[in-house]
């Protein structure tokens, strides 16, 4: 991947497929969880990035701010998330994220 939003939006496609392996291989070593539990009752809606620092060809680190709809149940929702990535390797990787949903419906 060539930036850390690219890889946000593979990530998020993954999640939309259900793909387990990839986002497990796309996270960095030091924080991927034991296990990772995907909610299938859960229908993804769309994905906006909203900003973006750094995470170019030519840095280490990088931060992708980003709104993710969703649908569960038949009720809609919003997740707001600033994601954090880290080269490792060379390659671009998740690190964690904060979940921000103040205001969001």
């Amino acid at each position: 991947m060539p930036s850390a939003e690219v890889l946000m939006r593979s990530r998020y496609a993954a999640f939309v497929l259900g793909n387990e392996a990839y986002l497990r291989q796309s996270w960095a070593a030091e924080t991927l969880p034991d296990e990772l539990l995907l909610d299938a009752g859960v229908k993804w809606l769309g994905l906006s990035i909203l900003s973006t620092e750094a995470g170019g060809e030519q840095d280490q680190t990088g931060v992708v701010t980003f709104v993710a709809r969703y649908k569960i149940n038949g009720r809609a929702g919003r997740m707001r998330e600033c994601s954090r990535f880290v080269r490792e390797q060379g390659l671009w990787r998740y690190l964690d994220g904060e979940v921000d949903n103040q205001g969001l419906s």
